[in-house]
């Protein structure tokens, strides 16, 4: 496996007791069991984590800078011990099958981190050599593969400290697939990108997931995550608040009614009276949640009251409605 890490800047605790193992499913790549991260000083960040990721999707871990989305990743990958808990990955248990899954992982954690005056070839044939499971008899024909998926062989031999931060995401992700991976894991792939840089990265990752690999992108930015991802996992302070398709978590929440009307607190005063819940008002526009109403009878409700009704709609809140209503924080829509 391929991986671009840093220190994790926070004292372990002693090494816990393994959990009990338990059979692996076939359904999923990543799975955890109350896997739990606890360091010197009491500092919990990672709380009984539950976590499925199904083969073949685009899962976006999210949730707010610091919930425990990088130190989730560092158990996955064996780079830090867990407190208690365990976990799968690709179906073997973790840390026990670190020599059988790894070399089926592809992983950027941490952002990339390359030597400047060498090519992008260079670098990765360098990091290639480092991978004992590699063969060296190959070397040039997946460094040669690797750097035209990322579209970067055009730019193979040009000096890494001339690449753009989005040319040096992609090639982060190029080293991360030398090798056939089941499995990619990116931590913050698009962090720091302008958008020329974040679109590219954007389109690699459907790229890689639509030749049949999982891929496991933690983010904090809603935008790129709702773009790119068919399930999602919602990290806050340490615990996982919900996991699953995204279309399933919107359609979980209930749906509103929107009035468009110069008359709100007109509006808003009859919503009420009609037992609607949750009414809100802003820049000429009232907000609701529907319940059991029609929206027919609503609207006729509203005209007949004399309320100018510019415009009406039923609309379902918005995936950062969702994410910040399970969170209680915000989130940076876009990158």
């Amino acid at each position: 496996m391929t991986m671009v890490t840093m220190g994790e800047g926070a004292h372990e605790a002693a090494p816990p007791r393994v959990a009990p193992e338990t059979a692996p499913s076939s359904d999923c790549s990543i799975i955890a069991r109350g896997l739990t991260k606890r360091f010197r000083g009491g500092q919990v960040a990672v709380d009984d984590l539950h976590l499925a990721v199904p083969r073949g999707s685009v899962f976006g871990f999210l949730g707010p800078n610091g919930s425990g989305k990088t130190t989730t990743i560092r158990m996955l990958l064996g780079l830090t011990q867990p407190t208690s808990g365990g976990c799968e990955v690709l179906g073997r248990p973790m840390p026990a099958g670190l020599a059988d899954a790894l070399p089926r992982v592809g992983a950027l954690v941490e952002g990339p981190a390359f030597y400047p005056y060498l090519s992008g070839e260079a670098n990765l044939r360098r990091y290639d050599a480092a991978d004992p499971t590699s063969d060296p008899r190959t070397v040039t024909a997946r460094v040669g593969a690797a750097l035209d998926r990322v579209g970067l062989a055009a730019a193979a031999g040009k000096r890494y400290r001339a690449y753009s931060l989005g040319m040096r995401q992609r090639l982060a992700i190029a080293a991360a697939l030398l090798g056939p991976r089941e499995l990619l894991v990116l931590d913050e792939p698009t962090n720091g990108l302008d958008p020329q840089g974040t679109r590219e990265v954007r389109s690699l990752i459907k790229d890689v997931a639509a030749d049949g690999t999982t891929v496991f992108v933690s983010s904090h930015l809603l935008g790129e995550v709702e773009q790119m991802c068919t399930h999602v996992g919602v990290m806050r302070t340490g615990r996982l608040v919900a996991q699953g398709p995204i279309a399933e978590l919107r359609a979980g929440h209930a749906p509103r009614v929107r009035v468009e009307t110069p008359h709100t607190a007109q509006a808003a005063s009859l919503l009420g009276r009609l037992g609607l819940t949750d009414v809100r008002t802003a820049m000429e526009e009232v907000t609701a949640e529907l319940g059991d109403h029609t929206p027919e009878g609503i609207c006729a409700d509203l005209v007949a009251d004399g309320v100018a009704v510019r415009g009406f709609a039923v609309v379902r809140p918005s995936l950062e409605e969702v994410f910040v209503g399970l969170t209680g924080e915000g989130f940076d829509v876009n990158a």
